[in-house]
Protein backbone atom coordinates (compact mmCIF):
# COMPACT_ATOMS: atom_id res chain seq x y z
CA UNK A 1 0.00 0.00 0.00
CA UNK A 2 0.98 3.92 -0.52
CA UNK A 3 2.22 5.60 2.49
CA UNK A 4 4.17 8.54 3.41
CA UNK A 5 6.44 7.75 6.01
CA UNK A 6 9.25 9.43 8.36
CA UNK A 7 12.48 7.54 8.34
CA UNK A 8 14.77 10.25 9.91
CA UNK A 9 13.89 13.01 12.42
CA UNK A 10 13.94 16.45 10.38
CA UNK A 11 14.17 15.15 6.73
CA UNK A 12 11.00 15.03 4.56
CA UNK A 13 8.48 11.92 4.47
CA UNK A 14 8.97 9.64 1.71
CA UNK A 15 6.12 8.51 -0.30
CA UNK A 16 6.89 4.40 0.00
CA UNK A 17 5.25 0.98 -0.79
CA UNK A 18 4.60 -0.77 2.29
CA UNK A 19 3.35 -3.81 3.72
CA UNK A 20 -0.43 -3.82 4.52
CA UNK A 21 -1.31 -4.19 8.22
CA UNK A 22 -2.29 -7.25 9.55
CA UNK A 23 -4.86 -6.65 11.94
CA UNK A 24 -5.46 -8.70 15.45
CA UNK A 25 -9.19 -9.98 16.76
CA UNK A 26 -9.65 -6.71 18.59
CA UNK A 27 -8.99 -4.54 15.67
CA UNK A 28 -9.85 -3.96 12.32
CA UNK A 29 -8.55 -2.40 9.20
CA UNK A 30 -9.41 0.39 7.46
CA UNK A 31 -9.34 1.91 4.13
CA UNK A 32 -8.63 5.70 4.43
CA UNK A 33 -10.24 8.20 2.53
CA UNK A 34 -9.45 11.23 3.78
CA UNK A 35 -6.84 12.91 6.31
CA UNK A 36 -6.56 15.74 8.14
CA UNK A 37 -2.65 17.39 8.47
CA UNK A 38 -1.89 18.30 12.39
CA UNK A 39 0.95 20.67 13.54
CA UNK A 40 1.61 17.20 15.86
CA UNK A 41 2.34 15.55 12.68
CA UNK A 42 4.90 17.81 12.13
CA UNK A 43 6.21 17.71 15.65
CA UNK A 44 6.11 13.69 15.58
CA UNK A 45 8.35 14.18 12.26
CA UNK A 46 10.24 15.86 13.51
CA UNK A 47 11.11 14.60 16.92
CA UNK A 48 10.34 17.71 18.88
CA UNK A 49 9.10 16.75 22.02
CA UNK A 50 11.05 14.56 24.64
CA UNK A 51 9.22 10.98 24.09
CA UNK A 52 9.84 10.57 20.83
CA UNK A 53 8.10 8.22 17.98
CA UNK A 54 10.10 5.46 17.12
CA UNK A 55 11.36 5.49 13.30
CA UNK A 56 10.01 4.60 11.02
CA UNK A 57 6.97 6.05 11.09
CA UNK A 58 3.29 6.84 9.64
CA UNK A 59 2.18 9.68 10.90
CA UNK A 60 -1.41 10.85 11.01
CA UNK A 61 -4.25 11.10 13.82
CA UNK A 62 -7.17 13.04 11.58
CA UNK A 63 -7.97 9.56 9.52
CA UNK A 64 -11.65 8.50 8.25
CA UNK A 65 -12.80 6.03 6.21
CA UNK A 66 -14.52 2.87 5.78
CA UNK A 67 -14.09 -0.81 7.46
CA UNK A 68 -12.76 -3.31 5.38
CA UNK A 69 -12.09 -6.14 7.88
CA UNK A 70 -13.18 -7.00 11.45
CA UNK A 71 -11.26 -8.98 13.40
CA UNK A 72 -12.53 -12.06 15.10
CA UNK A 73 -13.34 -10.90 18.74
CA UNK A 74 -15.02 -7.87 17.24
CA UNK A 75 -18.85 -7.68 17.39
CA UNK A 76 -19.79 -3.93 17.42
CA UNK A 77 -18.18 -2.79 14.21
CA UNK A 78 -19.23 -4.54 11.02
CA UNK A 79 -17.36 -3.90 7.38
CA UNK A 80 -18.75 -0.95 5.51
CA UNK A 81 -18.56 1.34 8.73
CA UNK A 82 -17.44 4.62 8.20
CA UNK A 83 -15.08 5.07 11.41
CA UNK A 84 -12.08 7.51 12.42
CA UNK A 85 -8.78 6.73 13.90
CA UNK A 86 -8.34 9.86 16.63
CA UNK A 87 -4.84 10.45 18.32
CA UNK A 88 -6.58 8.43 21.43
CA UNK A 89 -5.57 5.35 19.02
CA UNK A 90 -6.23 3.56 22.32
CA UNK A 91 -6.40 3.23 26.00
CA UNK A 92 -5.89 0.77 28.93
CA UNK A 93 -9.40 0.76 29.90
CA UNK A 94 -8.71 -0.33 33.76
CA UNK A 95 -6.73 2.28 35.48
CA UNK A 96 -8.31 5.37 37.41
CA UNK A 97 -8.28 7.72 34.75
CA UNK A 98 -9.88 5.13 31.94
CA UNK A 99 -12.46 4.01 34.47
CA UNK A 100 -13.39 7.94 35.66
CA UNK A 101 -14.30 9.20 32.06
CA UNK A 102 -10.45 10.36 31.50
CA UNK A 103 -9.20 8.03 29.36
CA UNK A 104 -7.20 10.72 27.57
CA UNK A 105 -5.24 11.11 30.62
CA UNK A 106 -4.35 7.00 30.61
CA UNK A 107 -0.86 6.70 31.58
CA UNK A 108 -0.51 3.30 28.83
CA UNK A 109 -2.33 5.00 26.04
CA UNK A 110 -0.98 4.47 22.71
CA UNK A 111 -0.84 7.47 20.19
CA UNK A 112 -2.26 7.21 16.18
CA UNK A 113 0.85 8.45 14.46
CA UNK A 114 3.17 8.81 17.36
CA UNK A 115 3.00 5.65 19.00
CA UNK A 116 1.58 3.42 16.51
CA UNK A 117 0.88 4.00 12.84
CA UNK A 118 -1.46 6.15 12.01
CA UNK A 119 -3.06 6.96 8.75
CA UNK A 120 -1.23 8.68 6.40
CA UNK A 121 -1.72 5.67 4.05
CA UNK A 122 -4.36 3.82 2.19
CA UNK A 123 -4.89 1.09 4.96
CA UNK A 124 -4.63 1.70 9.04
CA UNK A 125 -5.04 -0.88 11.10
CA UNK A 126 -7.15 0.32 14.31
CA UNK A 127 -8.15 -0.91 17.83
CA UNK A 128 -12.22 -1.64 17.18
CA UNK A 129 -12.96 0.17 20.91
CA UNK A 130 -11.45 3.06 19.97
CA UNK A 131 -12.41 3.90 16.76
CA UNK A 132 -15.24 6.55 16.14
CA UNK A 133 -18.47 6.20 13.78
CA UNK A 134 -18.55 9.11 11.43
CA UNK A 135 -21.94 10.54 10.81
CA UNK A 136 -23.64 9.23 7.90
CA UNK A 137 -24.61 12.90 6.79
CA UNK A 138 -20.68 14.04 7.46
CA UNK A 139 -18.28 13.25 4.46
CA UNK A 140 -14.68 12.21 5.06
CA UNK A 141 -12.76 15.31 4.06
CA UNK A 142 -15.50 17.45 6.56
CA UNK A 143 -15.21 14.94 9.54
CA UNK A 144 -11.38 14.69 9.48
CA UNK A 145 -10.32 17.23 10.70
CA UNK A 146 -12.61 16.97 13.77
CA UNK A 147 -10.93 14.23 14.98
CA UNK A 148 -8.25 16.61 16.42
CA UNK A 149 -8.65 19.77 16.31
CA UNK A 150 -12.69 19.53 16.75
CA UNK A 151 -12.53 17.63 19.24
CA UNK A 152 -9.43 19.25 21.42
CA UNK A 153 -11.61 22.47 20.93
CA UNK A 154 -14.69 21.22 21.81
CA UNK A 155 -13.11 19.65 25.27
CA UNK A 156 -11.49 22.79 26.11
CA UNK A 157 -14.51 24.53 26.48
CA UNK A 158 -16.41 21.64 27.90
CA UNK A 159 -12.78 22.30 30.36
CA UNK A 160 -14.05 25.63 31.09
CA UNK A 161 -16.99 25.28 32.85
CA UNK A 162 -18.72 27.94 30.65
CA UNK A 163 -22.29 28.38 30.64
CA UNK A 164 -24.65 29.42 27.79
CA UNK A 165 -24.43 33.31 28.28
CA UNK A 166 -21.13 33.47 29.66
CA UNK A 167 -17.93 35.28 27.88
CA UNK A 168 -15.67 33.27 26.52
CA UNK A 169 -12.27 34.41 24.70
CA UNK A 170 -10.40 32.08 22.21
CA UNK A 171 -6.76 33.45 21.81
CA UNK A 172 -5.79 32.52 18.18
CA UNK A 173 -7.91 32.12 15.20
CA UNK A 174 -5.98 29.51 13.22
CA UNK A 175 -6.75 25.39 12.75
CA UNK A 176 -7.97 25.04 16.18
CA UNK A 177 -9.63 28.43 16.87
CA UNK A 178 -11.51 29.16 13.86
CA UNK A 179 -13.40 25.42 14.81
CA UNK A 180 -13.57 26.66 18.81
CA UNK A 181 -15.13 30.11 17.29
CA UNK A 182 -17.84 27.92 16.32
CA UNK A 183 -18.15 24.97 18.82
CA UNK A 184 -18.41 27.96 21.36
CA UNK A 185 -21.00 30.15 19.64
CA UNK A 186 -23.09 26.78 19.43
CA UNK A 187 -23.07 25.86 22.96
CA UNK A 188 -24.41 29.06 23.59
CA UNK A 189 -20.97 31.45 24.69
CA UNK A 190 -20.76 34.80 24.12
CA UNK A 191 -17.32 34.76 22.08
CA UNK A 192 -14.64 37.49 21.87
CA UNK A 193 -11.76 36.40 19.42
CA UNK A 194 -8.11 37.37 19.89
CA UNK A 195 -5.49 37.61 16.65
CA UNK A 196 -4.00 39.77 14.24
CA UNK A 197 -5.19 41.15 10.83
CA UNK A 198 -8.24 42.15 8.92
CA UNK A 199 -8.96 38.58 7.45
CA UNK A 200 -8.66 37.16 11.41
CA UNK A 201 -10.68 39.80 12.14
CA UNK A 202 -13.77 39.24 9.58
CA UNK A 203 -13.36 35.49 9.80
CA UNK A 204 -13.77 35.59 13.73
CA UNK A 205 -16.72 38.17 13.17
CA UNK A 206 -18.19 35.51 10.39
CA UNK A 207 -17.87 32.85 12.25
CA UNK A 208 -20.40 33.96 15.41
CA UNK A 209 -17.61 35.97 17.46
CA UNK A 210 -18.99 39.25 18.70
CA UNK A 211 -15.71 41.24 19.76
CA UNK A 212 -12.66 40.94 17.85
CA UNK A 213 -8.86 42.45 19.16
CA UNK A 214 -6.04 42.74 17.41
CA UNK A 215 -2.92 41.80 19.20
CA UNK A 216 -0.89 44.13 17.04
CA UNK A 217 -2.76 47.19 17.19
CA UNK A 218 -5.22 47.10 19.82
CA UNK A 219 -4.96 47.01 23.68
CA UNK A 220 -6.40 43.26 24.38
CA UNK A 221 -6.66 42.68 27.84
CA UNK A 222 -7.82 46.87 28.42
CA UNK A 223 -10.93 46.32 25.88
CA UNK A 224 -11.54 42.52 26.83
CA UNK A 225 -11.78 43.71 30.37
CA UNK A 226 -13.84 46.95 29.55
CA UNK A 227 -16.28 45.83 27.14
CA UNK A 228 -17.05 42.18 29.16
CA UNK A 229 -15.92 42.79 32.49
CA UNK A 230 -13.30 39.85 32.38
CA UNK A 231 -14.47 37.05 30.27
CA UNK A 232 -15.67 33.54 32.31
CA UNK A 233 -13.17 31.79 30.84
CA UNK A 234 -10.45 31.57 27.92
CA UNK A 235 -9.22 29.01 25.51
CA UNK A 236 -5.23 29.49 24.59
CA UNK A 237 -4.51 27.75 21.67
CA UNK A 238 -1.63 30.50 20.69
CA UNK A 239 1.94 29.61 21.25
CA UNK A 240 3.31 32.82 22.90
CA UNK A 241 4.12 34.21 25.90
CA UNK A 242 2.22 36.94 25.03
CA UNK A 243 -0.91 34.99 24.60
CA UNK A 244 -0.86 33.28 27.17
CA UNK A 245 0.10 35.92 29.75
CA UNK A 246 -3.25 37.62 27.88
CA UNK A 247 -5.52 34.63 27.90
CA UNK A 248 -4.58 34.69 31.97
CA UNK A 249 -5.02 38.64 32.30
CA UNK A 250 -8.58 38.67 30.84
CA UNK A 251 -10.35 36.07 32.88
CA UNK A 252 -12.60 37.88 35.51
CA UNK A 253 -12.64 36.08 39.27
CA UNK A 254 -13.77 32.66 39.19
CA UNK A 255 -12.66 32.03 35.70
CA UNK A 256 -11.08 29.53 34.30
CA UNK A 257 -8.08 29.79 31.85
CA UNK A 258 -7.49 26.54 29.24
CA UNK A 259 -4.34 26.10 28.04
CA UNK A 260 -4.15 24.03 24.56
CA UNK A 261 -1.62 25.65 22.62
CA UNK A 262 2.18 24.07 23.17
CA UNK A 263 4.41 26.57 23.24
CA UNK A 264 8.83 25.98 23.64
CA UNK A 265 9.41 28.28 26.50
CA UNK A 266 7.86 28.36 30.00
CA UNK A 267 5.03 30.77 31.41
CA UNK A 268 5.13 32.54 34.13
CA UNK A 269 2.54 32.44 36.29
CA UNK A 270 0.98 35.02 38.44
CA UNK A 271 0.26 32.91 41.71
CA UNK A 272 -0.60 36.13 43.66
CA UNK A 273 -3.04 37.40 41.72
CA UNK A 274 -3.93 33.71 41.25
CA UNK A 275 -4.95 32.79 44.54
CA UNK A 276 -6.52 36.29 45.41
CA UNK A 277 -8.83 35.59 42.37
CA UNK A 278 -9.52 32.43 42.62
CA UNK A 279 -8.51 31.77 39.04
CA UNK A 280 -8.28 28.66 37.93
CA UNK A 281 -5.35 27.28 35.28
CA UNK A 282 -6.03 24.01 33.34
CA UNK A 283 -4.60 22.45 30.54
CA UNK A 284 -6.84 20.53 28.43
CA UNK A 285 -5.72 17.50 25.74
CA UNK A 286 -7.62 16.17 23.11
CA UNK A 287 -10.74 14.41 24.58
CA UNK A 288 -12.54 11.00 25.49
CA UNK A 289 -14.36 8.65 22.97
CA UNK A 290 -17.44 10.50 24.01
CA UNK A 291 -16.41 14.01 23.57
CA UNK A 292 -15.50 13.27 19.95
CA UNK A 293 -18.79 11.35 19.45
CA UNK A 294 -20.32 14.85 20.68
CA UNK A 295 -18.10 17.23 18.73
CA UNK A 296 -18.90 14.99 15.50
CA UNK A 297 -22.77 15.56 16.13
CA UNK A 298 -22.26 19.61 15.96
CA UNK A 299 -20.66 19.28 13.22
CA UNK A 300 -23.47 16.19 11.90
CA UNK A 301 -26.16 19.07 12.46
CA UNK A 302 -24.37 21.87 10.59
CA UNK A 303 -23.20 23.66 13.68
CA UNK A 304 -19.60 23.68 12.81
CA UNK A 305 -17.49 23.27 10.04
CA UNK A 306 -13.88 23.33 9.00
CA UNK A 307 -12.52 25.46 6.62
CA UNK A 308 -10.70 22.88 4.81
CA UNK A 309 -7.99 23.25 1.86
CA UNK A 310 -7.63 19.29 0.44
CA UNK A 311 -4.67 17.79 -1.01
CA UNK A 312 -3.27 14.97 -1.83
CA UNK A 313 -0.85 12.17 -0.09
CA UNK A 314 2.26 13.50 -2.53
CA UNK A 315 1.54 16.97 -1.53
CA UNK A 316 2.67 16.11 2.72
CA UNK A 317 6.25 17.73 2.20
CA UNK A 318 4.83 20.88 0.66
CA UNK A 319 1.75 21.31 3.37
CA UNK A 320 4.70 20.63 6.39
CA UNK A 321 6.82 23.55 4.41
CA UNK A 322 3.59 25.57 4.63
CA UNK A 323 2.57 24.67 7.76
CA UNK A 324 6.84 25.67 9.22
CA UNK A 325 5.85 28.91 7.41
CA UNK A 326 2.14 29.83 9.19
CA UNK A 327 0.91 30.18 5.76
CA UNK A 328 -1.71 27.49 6.24
CA UNK A 329 -5.60 29.21 6.92
CA UNK A 330 -8.16 26.52 8.31
CA UNK A 331 -7.19 22.90 7.50
CA UNK A 332 -5.47 20.95 5.32
CA UNK A 333 -7.12 17.30 4.21
CA UNK A 334 -5.41 14.64 2.08
CA UNK A 335 -8.06 12.89 0.32
CA UNK A 336 -6.55 9.07 -0.71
Amino acid sequence: MKAAVANTFGSILNIEDIPMPNIESHQVLVKIHACGVCHTDLHACHGDWPVKPTLPLVPGHEGVGEVVQVGSAVKHIKQGDRVGIPWLYSACGHCEYCLSGDENLCLSQQNAGYSVNGSYAEYCAADADYVVKVPANLSFVDAAPLFCAGVTTYKALKVSKAKPGNWVAIFGIGGLGHLAVQYAVAMGFRVVAVDTGQAKRELAISLGAEAYCDFKTDNVVEDILHATGGVHASVCTAVSKAGFRQSYDVIRRGGKCVLVGLPADDMPLPIFNTVLNGVSVVGSIVGTRKDLEECLEFAARGKVKAIIEEKKLDDINEIFADMEKGEITGRIVMSM
